[in-house]
């Protein structure tokens, strides 16, 4: 049996400490997926390594993304400016021209 090293399982268990996630708070057996309830409040949860523990609290799903994903609510930097279209139609646009040297094959 191929066991991986306890050292690489700790690794990557510590790489995910401090993940967060949300979790719609709904009651019953409620469908729980996000799309399908996006007013629905959230609980923000953080892993601590061994379980998943109260972190915070969301009032709905846009709420919920803007505490999980704050670079993504962040305006883009701007980047350089695109370099505008050259005059003319590109060769790509050119349909290709009959070939006038017969280059046709024949099959037999």
């Amino acid at each position: 049996m191929d066991d991986e090293p306890l050292k690489d399982w700790a690794e990557r268990r510590d790489a995910k400490i401090g993940r967060l996630r949300a979790v719609p708070v709904v009651s019953g057996d409620g469908p729980r997926e996000a799309h399908l309830n996006p007013d629905a409040p959230r609980a923000i949860e953080r892993w601590n390594g061994y379980v998943w523990e109260p972190h915070g609290f969301a009032a709905d799903l846009a709420e919920a993304q803007a505490i999980l994903y704050p670079e993504a609510s962040e305006p883009p930097t701007p980047g350089p400016a695109p370099k505008p279209l050259g005059s003319g139609t590109g060769k790509h646009r050119k349909p290709q021209a009959p070939r006038s040297d017969g280059g046709g094959r024949t099959r037999a």
